[in-house]
């Protein structure tokens, strides 16, 4: 028996001192504070580590985050100027800087930065216009931060940053909103298309413009050169005719030509004349020398061009005019003239019949 209530004694007492261990000894986790009263009243602020604070007598009654904390509100209804409702939502970025005055200078500091923000807003978005809203978050984002940081300064908050998640007009605003913003876009579209459409009819004309002026500089430069070649062309051909008429003419009067030269010119240019269309029958005289003394009398003397002329200043060596035939004697030219002189007269008597032939003269048939 006596034994048995030793024990619990002995029990007691291990029980009481872990019990007072654990009221000594405390743990404060890292970038947290503790704050530790005595009877009620503020003694100290405990850091991150292990502390020692006298059992029953001290209580760590708040734990305070230090770190940099992130808190949502939810929209909030804000006119205008304009007098339009719009839903703002804004995230506030804070930070408790002083844990005895977070603490005891105001009850709860999460609610209280939440309807200084609202209040804050409605005050800085009642002096702008929706157009404006929409449009100034930076500044609207500063004026917040500034009231908040202000106004929270003395409770151990630090505001480090305030944004607008998020503006929403009223829905019969929206839809006003995509038609002005369909119709804006549309505007810019058509002048764009416009301005493209004047550049390129610019870039056209530019270009049409260049290559007129080009090309009449070929054709002026083609044209300058065509006149260069028929120029050079025509002063060539008329030296040429010009060294022509001048030899012909010089061989014409060193030749000294008559009637007879010109009649045969004519006859020359007679089938030329008759490759006309327009000539249909030619009549080709039977007898060359009547038609040769016809044409005589039909061209008459032409002034300047004598009828016989003694002979040429020049003559062109030709060659020989006849067949060069060997030598023989005088009795083989002699049989040979005979012969000749024979088949002439045959021949003759055979184109007049029943004409005499006239008897040969005796020097015809001697030898030379």
């Amino acid at each position: 028996m006596p034994e048995a209530i030793f024990l619990g004694l002995l029990a007691l007492v291990v029980l009481f001192a872990i019990l007072l261990l654990a009221k000594t000894v405390r743990i404060v986790p890292q970038a947290r504070a503790g704050i530790v009263e005595r009877f009620g009243k503020y003694k100290e602020t405990l850091p991150a580590g292990l502390n020692i604070v006298v059992p029953f007598v001290d209580r760590v009654r708040y734990l305070i985050d230090l770190r940099e904390q992130v808190v949502s509100f939810p929209p909030q209804p804000v006119i205008t100027e304009d007098n339009l409702v719009v839903s703002i939502d804004t995230v506030i970025y804070f930070q408790v800087t002083d844990p005895v005055a977070a603490t005891y200078e105001i009850a709860n500091y999460i609610q209280a930065i939440e309807q200084l923000t609202m209040t804050t807003l409605r005050n800085i978005v009642g002096g702008m216009d929706l157009e404006e809203t929409l449009t100034s978050r930076d500044q609207i984002n500063s004026g917040l931060r500034g009231v908040l940081d202000e106004a929270t300064g003395k409770w151990g908050i630090r505001v480090n940053r305030v944004e607008l998640k998020g503006i929403d007009p009223p829905p019969s605003i929206k839809d006003s909103m995509e038609k002005q913003m369909r119709a804006d876009r549309e505007k810019r579209a058509v002048i764009l298309t416009a301005e493209g459409q004047r550049q390129a009819a610019i870039l056209t004309a530019e270009g049409s413009k260049q290559s007129s002026i080009l090309n009449a500089e070929g054709d002026r430069q083609s044209l300058i050169l065509r006149a260069q070649a028929d120029r050079e062309s025509q002063i060539l051909r008329a030296q040429g005719e010009g060294q022509a008429i001048q030899t012909v003419f010089q061989a014409i009067h060193d030749g000294q030509p008559d009637q007879s030269l010109l009649a045969y010119q004519y006859l020359q240019m007679m089938p030329k004349i008759a490759e006309g269309s327009a000539n249909k029958v030619w009549v080709i005289p039977s007898e060359i020398t009547k038609a040769l003394e016809g044409l005589g009398s039909s061209i008459h003397e032409v002034a300047g061009i004598p009828t016989k002329v003694d002979g040429p200043l020049k003559r062109v060596d030709m060659g020989p005019a006849e067949p060069q035939v060997p030598a023989v004697g005088d009795g083989g030219l002699s049989s040979t003239n005979a012969a000749v002189e024979e088949a002439i007269a045959a021949a003759e008597s055979a184109a007049r019949p029943g004409r005499p032939v006239d008897p040969q003269p005796p020097e015809a048939t001697s030898g030379t």
